[in-house]
């Protein structure tokens, strides 16, 4: 096998992989000796598989993860987030007003009204029903300002960054304070124009770039600039 297949390689959909007789693992197809990728990811080729991982899709909610959450309706006791999912996050009235309460629907919309942005914890999951969130530990709660885009949920950890390093590379440069949910949402707030737009830049730099083996220090020139 050539060393060029062997290695992580941003591929798109169509494009050629190996020739090698392996083992097709996800986002791939065989056409005729040759293996494709179906999708926009990093090419992995291993001693005796090969697939691509996917640098796309939509969040699949797991327990105890954090996330980004926009109100969209109230029923019954329960309010109902977007979390960039094939479901809808479920909070509940209680956790926001206690057990064995039963608040009205007028309560619920002064505390939480539809688009209202939330940080929450996935309290329970089981791809059957909607996951149950929560907002009652500490540093979660409704999000009173800031910008939300979304990145793919995927891109998440490159935005991160090891230990953190990303984040706080983008945060110390522009003075923002930067909400990251693993579900892909992300809100960005800062007092001047100027570090919102250049901590926008960058995080749609990470999204677009998040293939390049050297994009932290892309991201720290782009900083250092003084325009956007």
């Amino acid at each position: 096998m050539k060393n060029l297949e062997s290695k992580k390689r941003y591929v798109l959909p169509g494009d050629f992989i190996t020739t090698a007789p392996l083992r097709l693992q996800d986002n791939v197809v065989l056409e005729g000796k040759r293996i494709i990728s179906t999708t926009i990811g990093l090419s992995d080729v291993s001693a005796d598989s090969v697939r691509v991982i996917s640098l796309n899709g939509i969040y699949m909610p797991k327990i105890d993860d954090l996330v980004i959450g926009t109100i969209q309706s109230i029923f019954g006791n329960s309010w109902f987030a977007d979390i960039n999912s094939c479901y809808q996050g479920m909070l509940l009235g209680q956790d926001v007003f206690g057990r064995g309460s039963y608040p009205t629907t007028s309560e619920m919309k002064e505390r939480l009204d539809k688009g209202d942005i939330i940080f929450a914890r996935i309290a329970n999951s089981d791809r059957q029903r909607e996951p149950l969130i929560s907002i009652a530990d500490k540093n979660l709660g409704k999000i009173d300002s800031g910008e939300l885009i979304k990145i793919p949920p995927t891109k998440i950890p490159r935005l991160i960054g090891k230990h953190g390093s990303m984040i706080q590379t983008i945060e110390a440069s522009t003075n923002a304070t930067i909400t990251v949910g693993q579900n892909g949402f992300i809100v960005v707030s800062c007092d001047e124009t100027n570090g919102l737009l250049k901590a926008l830049a960058a995080i749609r730099m990470v999204d677009e770039q998040a293939h390049l083996v050297d994009l932290t220090d892309k991201v720290k020139k782009m900083l250092e600039y003084n325009g956007v």
